[in-house]
């Protein structure tokens, strides 16, 4: 049964990655909105839609613990493991916007569910992230939906200005130019789209219950299923669409679509999460929340360190390596 869900699931997920990224590509192009926007916006809340899911129904069934490790499991997966993947498949120019504020945006995110994990006021150090805190999350999140709004006004001004953001990847051997790509017509493009999250969906959820129902054959604990087969399979959306948008040369896509799922997760699908129930945050859940802070912090130090905000192939060795270091201490933590 299990099996049965799993391989229908995978091949959903691929097919509705393609999908989503040709049609996120052709509206962008279509609106002459830059790939980054949409990857931050559409793109980036499609993809995070089985974690959302998945939240909500874990807190409606009381399962805080699996909620809280899905996310913080799904923000370091995206982050250590996709974008180093997808950096290993095709280096990637990385968008002043996202080095300069998205990114930054990320890490705040990161930082806030850490200092609402504290209580350093009675000493007992753990603290719940509570509906008080999960409707703060959410105030930052609707700053952060008013910001893609102005800089999608912006970013057209600047593709006129400097000429298309992806053309230095074509350069580089990446995908095809835009200018010599065909443009679609705009409800081919939706249709994409909409068929492409469809597909993501679909494929995620039918993953996630498949590779659920795997591990309590093993007797794993909740905590980490959380952690690791559900965070895995609720980022492989997420995994899909970066590694499919970084084959093509679509660097903003991948990198877009990863920061944005991840400023998703951590203010939106966490601050809805909260309002909901209560999230329990422990001795485990405190060091996973340090490592999600720290992964951003150190994506961010390799961007500003790195040549032109590019991150390239020993970078993605870089953060692949912290992703195996992370799953091999998760294993000896039990």
């Amino acid at each position: 049964m299990t099996i049965a869900l799993i391989i229908p699931g995978l091949i959903f997920l691929l097919a509705g990655a393609e999908a989503l990224v040709r049609g996120a590509s052709g509206i962008a192009r279509r609106f002459n909105v830059s790939e980054l926007v949409i990857g931050l916006t559409i793109v980036a809340f499609g993809t995070s839609s089985p974690e959302l899911i998945v939240n909500i129904v874990s807190a409606l069934e009381g399962r805080t613990a699996l909620a809280a490790g899905n996310i913080l499991g799904s923000n370091i997966f995206n982050l250590l493991l996709i974008l180093g993947m997808a950096a290993m498949i095709h280096p990637l120019q990385v968008h002043a916007n996202t080095v300069m504020k998205e990114l930054p945006f990320a890490l705040l995110a990161g930082l806030m569910i850490l200092a609402a994990s504290l209580n350093l006021s009675d000493g007992s150090l753990f603290s719940p992230i509570t509906r008080s805190e999960g409707i703060f999350l959410l105030g930052f999140f609707a700053i952060f939906l008013y910001y893609s709004y102005e800089t999608a006004h912006v970013e057209p001004a600047l593709i006129a200005e400097s000429g298309n953001p992806s053309a230095d990847n074509a350069a580089s051997g990446g995908a095809t130019s835009e200018t010599e790509e065909k443009i679609s017509p705009l409800w081919l493009s939706i249709l994409l789209s909409v068929l492409g999250l469809t597909g993501l969906a679909l494929g995620g959820s039918w993953i996630v219950e498949g590779a659920v129902a795997l591990a309590r054959t093993f007797e794993l604990s909740e905590g980490l299923i959380g952690l690791t087969i559900v965070a895995a399979g609720t980022s492989l959306p997420e995994l899909a669409t970066s590694a499919v948008a970084a084959y093509r040369g679509k660097s903003d896509l991948a990198v877009g679509n990863v920061v944005g799922s991840n400023i998703f997760n951590g203010f939106f699908i966490l601050g809805i999460t909260a309002c909901i129930a209560d999230i329990p945050m422990g001795q485990s859940q405190l060091e996973d929340a340090t490592v999600n802070a720290g992964s951003h912090l150190v994506l961010l130090v390799l961007l500003l360190l790195g040549k032109r905000w590019r991150l390239n192939r020993f970078h993605g060795a870089f953060l692949l390596a912290g992703f195996v270091t992370y799953m091999g201490y998760l294993v000896m933590r039990g």
